[in-house]
């Protein structure tokens, strides 16, 4: 597979920078904020949550501290509110403990700007946290010192924590390593991150863990049945390709992940603004989303047979471009008329969607950036969720909400489906009005799922637009969490 790239790929990192651990990096190496043991004298993180009354764990806290440490907690003002700190000094001048608030309920994010917020140096968590507790503290101080540093060097050290003996590790880094790879793999420019290197990144990970990668290059996916993607993908420099991650014992439960991969979007012929393709690097995301939680799967050695189908196409303007009104054949067979080339990332799917649900697998998902209209409606945080099955929609808000991953489950309405009619093929990619958008596309999607009774389709943003702990500008999972825990519960380990 590499000797068909050609000797352009991988493209290596700028001179001087640090290339991003995309999959074979230790974990070492991207978790250097993490060690394995503080010295003694290393200032212990007291996490302090208010109950309904107030101050309570607070006041416990004090009785038994000195009344000049006392003092310096009252008169730094801190009342144990989430997200409230203070660093409490010791005799010698250096910092003794801090002290953090926290919401009474699960938050992974409590201690995630902590690594970029104390001083540099290493610190301790105190005892007191159950074991899933002690888990989220230290999947969010994992999580709030990522930083993307293929392109410049990282601008000040990270304070370090020391493993708590009651923490999960492996799990920990399991999914926090997930989590690393969607987000380097969104972060990288379309220039180092197009469909040839989508591919590598997925074969490179199949290759870590023991799996097989097959990958379809260019006219060879009309020769295999995927004519959708071939059109959307033939007029970019780079050629289209399907790419097909397996792993696992084939007897064990089926899992089949599909993700779009259009690793840039130009709009086609029906161009974007430039405005609108300011961010079209992320709309890859659905792609990085799958191969991330078949990192986290394989990674925990889950026991499903695992498929993971990626299109990974650009959505480029040539003279061989798909036009609009232009009809196409799916793999399913479907004709769709094509009423507006920007509407791309549907047509990758039919195709990829198709293939997945011919192998009924147990438990079908697709993740996709796929709508503005999802946007609109939930907003850049939450993802909407569409599914058929209402057994498989409870469990995974059941498991959104349990692990601070929301999703929001928004209908299949059938009567909406006549939307995308057409005169000409058997259906039409966008429809007319652009109300409901999302679940229009949706309902697209849906005609190439008909075999597979537990589908899931993600429409989600993939991107944080703003700076919160843990979670910088750029790249983000989203659901992934909730998706990981769903198939946990679902087929064990």
């Amino acid at each position: 597979w590499r000797e068909s790239q050609g000797a352009g790929w991988p493209r290596p990192a700028p001179e001087g920078t640090k290339a991003s651990p995309f999959v074979g990096s230790p974990v070492s190496a991207v978790f250097d904020h993490l060690i394995d043991a503080a010295q003694d004298t290393a200032p212990e993180i007291v996490a302090l949550a208010q109950d309904a009354l107030g101050q309570d764990a607070l006041d416990g806290w004090l009785a038994g501290q000195s009344p000049a440490a006392a003092a310096w907690v009252g008169a730094n003002g801190f009342d144990a509110k989430p997200g409230a700190r203070c660093l409490v000094p010791g005799p010698d001048g250096g910092i003794e403990c801090v002290l953090l608030g926290v919401p009474p309920h699960r938050d992974p994010w409590a201690f995630a700007e902590l690594p970029t917020a104390l001083p540099a140096g290493e610190y301790r968590l105190a005892d007191g946290l159950d074991g899933r507790a002690v888990n989220d503290a230290v999947l969010g101080w994992a999580l709030g010192g990522y930083r993307f540093t293929r392109y410049r060097a990282a601008e000040k050290p990270l304070a370090r924590l020391a493993w708590p003996a009651a923490c999960d590790r492996a799990g920990v880094e399991n999914l926090a390593a997930a989590i690393f790879l969607v987000r380097d793999l969104i972060n990288t420019p379309a220039e180092d991150m197009g469909p040839d290197a989508l591919a590598g990144a997925a074969a490179e990970l199949a290759k870590a863990h023991g799996g097989e990668c097959a990958v379809i290059v260019g006219d060879g996916l009309i020769a295999a049945n995927y004519p959708a993607v071939h059109a959307v993908g033939r007029a970019a420099a780079r050629a289209p390709r399907m790419i097909d991650l397996s792993w696992g014992d084939a007897d064990d439960p089926k899992v089949t992940l599909v993700g779009k991969g259009v690793c840039f979007d130009s709009g086609g012929l029906d161009l974007k603004s430039a405005s609108g393709m300011q961010l079209m690097k992320k709309d890859m995301g659905g792609a990085a989303h799958v191969l991330g939680l078949a990192r986290a799967i394989m990674g925990a050695g889950l026991p499903v047979s695992l498929r993971v189908l990626v299109p990974a196409v650009e959505n480029s303007v040539a003279g061989n471009a798909l036009r609009p009104l232009d009809v196409i054949r799916t793999r399913k067979g479907i004709t769709v008329e094509v009423g507006n080339t920007d509407a791309e990332g549907r047509l990758i799917l039919a195709d990829a969607l198709a293939e997945a649900d011919s192998g009924r697998p147990d438990l079908l998902i697709d993740c996709a950036t796929l709508t503005g209209a999802a946007r609109v409606a939930l907003g850049p945080d939450v993802p909407a969720l569409f599914t058929p099955d209402d057994a498989l929609a409870a469990d995974l808000i059941r498991n959104a909400a349990a692990e601070c991953d929301p999703v929001w489950r928004l209908p299949l309405w059938a009567p909406y489906r006549e939307l995308l009619d057409s005169e000409v093929a058997d259906i039409n990619n966008v429809a007319e009005s652009a109300l409901a958008g999302a679940v229009v596309a949706a309902l697209f999607l849906k005609e190439f799922v008909t075999e597979t009774p537990a589908w899931a389709h993600l429409d989600m943003m993939a991107w944080n637009l703003k700076a919160r702990p843990g979670r910088p500008v750029g790249g983000e999972a989203m659901a992934l969490r909730a998706l990981y825990a769903l198939i946990r519960e679902r087929f064990g380990g």
